[in-house]
């Protein structure tokens, strides 16, 4: 005889077996004690999560008789009177399942309920229970309205989806809706281990968190990939066989991946997709399982004590949580999101996850100290430029106002010529510093250069025979990329027509920065045109007559 699948054959009987809905049993173990019965419920959630059997066990409790043939309607049916035996054989006259996808039409629906108007041949209540009721036409739901609404007092009506935002309101107002759960990864592990120990069946707990994960909160799900399992395995239903057969990552992928990109190893980033590939695993699933764990690094970032010590990978997760500052994880959270329906686009899975891991090391902050977390970043020098020949023109500079002539180069090559007359407040002589925001402003920088020139403040200058040290400090380091820096220098050896060595050191500014100069002047202006606008009297005429009122943050100084 044909084994029984596992998802029907540890299907609840009864209330008290169900597992993770306890919100939905409760309000109807209660109604049923209290003789307190509406005519309609709806079920909605996920598939697999016990919609249909809840339905089902309500029949038998409306209908139950008990042992003896005397009983009443119970919140505890009893399993072995003839309604309750019939009902969970399927051949229940009065409990009546229709599929709403395969039945959608008004005349199904007239259909059934012409029937509904006979009372029940041999039960209390003549059940309709309505499965994937969203599929049903607008025409449909039309025709059940004022049945659904008041229904012969024999008839009671169970309406399942997946989908409830397809249900007509006028629908949903004359059913009590109840909102099923997904199972939590714990709880469907839990049930696992007992259905497989009543089975007799060895199994891994780690091998039961893997199909646990892979079920996405169903339990019909998990039973059906445990009896897979079992079948893969033939036998011990070991994590490596799950793997095997789901084509998933172990944790083991994954913190070789967070180790490369630690060490910027973007050779072993290749080879362990490569690897992955001739094991035909899945990226999609690699991605989802990465971002969980970063997800779970993030999180012993911010709150160490939410590692659990049962977790196979808890010292892995504390370990990687000091080797990446907070904003590695941030970033590497967010491109292993955003990377997934990438996949689809990519010329195959494999390419778009190699691309996604070399993206992290591409835009990994390049003056963070690796696997230092909060340490303070070492200063990023540009190389210092040569003078350029007396003989050659110098590179003009451009001013904050708009010119007629056509722009200067970004990155001016040093000159020997003299600085220029029309900024002499930015001028600095060998022995004085010079006015760091004036010069800032008239540095012929724009983009990220001249983002990361705004958000510095100058710390120290030492001028020699051989050019000018110049030390400045910035909040914001991820802007000093080389490139930026050495632009930067640039266009300040251009500026004073000798040699100029930039360092970047990470910190707070004492003083404020241009950028905190411009912002507060905006700020200022903002708040100057919104009392302007405060005390207009064609705008107080309008509040005082019309209740009308300015919202906040509208006002934008021109």
């Amino acid at each position: 005889m044909t084994a029984l699948a596992l998802a029907r054959s540890w299907r609840p009987k009864t209330f008290s077996q169900l597992v993770g809905q306890d919100h939905v049993v409760k309000a109807l173990t209660h109604a049923l004690d209290q003789g307190r019965l509406h005519h309609a419920w709806l079920f909605t959630g996920t598939r697999g999560v016990g919609k249909t059997t809840i339905a089902r066990i309500m029949a038998k409790a409306l209908n139950c008789t008990g042992e003896d043939g005397q009983g009443r309607m119970t919140s505890e049916p009893c399993g072995k009177c003839p309604a309750c035996l019939e009902i969970d054989a399927g051949r229940f006259v009065d409990y009546i399942e229709m599929d709403a996808a395969s039945n959608r039409g008004v005349d199904d629906i007239a259909a059934l309920l012409e029937k509904a108007a006979y009372a029940p041949s041999n039960a209390r209540y003549k059940v309709y229970m309505i499965d994937e009721v969203h599929m049903l036409t607008n025409h449909a739901f039309n025709a059940m309205l004022k049945t659904l609404e008041e229904p012969p007092e024999h008839v009671k009506f169970i309406l399942a989806t997946t989908d409830p935002q397809k249900i007509p309101v006028t629908i949903l107002s004359r059913c009590l809706q109840f909102n099923l759960k997904q199972m939590p990864v714990p709880l469907i592990v839990e049930h696992l281990e007992k259905v497989l120990a009543a089975e007799k069946v060895d199994c891994e707990t780690n091998a039961l968190r893997v199909l646990a994960k892979a079920a996405q909160g169903s339990m019909r799900d998990a039973l059906s990939l445990t009896d897979q399992a079992i079948a893969y395995a033939a036998g011990k239903v070991s994590e490596e066989a799950v793997r095997g057969m789901l084509g998933t990552l172990d944790d083991a992928y994954l913190i070789r991946i967070l180790d490369a990109l630690i060490a910027k190893d973007g050779a072993t980033l290749l080879a362990i997709s490569n690897e992955m590939g001739e094991r035909s695993m899945s990226f999609s699933l690699a991605l989802a399982d990465l971002s969980s764990l970063i997800q779970k690094i993030a999180a012993a970032q911010i709150v160490p004590e939410s590692v659990l010590e049962d977790w196979p990978e808890a010292a892995e997760i504390r370990r990687l949580a000091g080797a990446l500052t907070k904003e590695e994880a941030q970033l590497f959270y967010q491109i292993s999101i955003t990377s997934r329906p990438d996949l689809s686009l990519a010329p195959d899975e494999q390419t778009g996850f190699a691309m996604t891991l070399l993206r992290m090391l591409a835009f990994r902050p390049g003056n963070e100290t690796p696997g230092r977390a909060g340490n303070s970043a070492p200063p990023v020098a540009s190389a210092p430029r040569p003078a350029a020949p007396a003989n050659q023109t110098a590179a003009p500079v451009r001013s904050s106002a708009p010119a007629a002539s056509a722009p200067a180069p970004m990155a001016a090559r040093p000159t020997a010529s003299a600085p220029p007359a029309s900024a002499p407040a930015a001028t600095a002589s060998a022995a004085n510093r010079p006015d760091w925001h004036a010069l800032m402003r008239q540095l012929p920088v724009k983009g990220l250069v001249q983002q990361l020139a705004f958000q510095t403040e100058l710390q120290d200058w030492e001028d020699s025979p051989a050019g000018v040290r110049a030390t400045v400090v910035t909040p914001m380091p991820q802007l000093a990329s080389e490139a930026s820096v050495g632009r930067l220098a640039d266009a300040l050896s251009a500026h004073f027509g000798k040699p100029i060595k930039v360092l970047i050191e990470k910190g707070e500014v004492e003083g404020k920065t241009v950028a905190k100069v411009d912002a507060q002047i905006h700020q200022e202006k903002r708040q100057n045109a919104e009392q302007m606008i405060a005390q207009d009297p064609f705008i107080q005429q309008l509040e005082k007559e019309f209740g009308a009122k300015v919202v906040g943050g509208s006002v934008k100084p021109l």
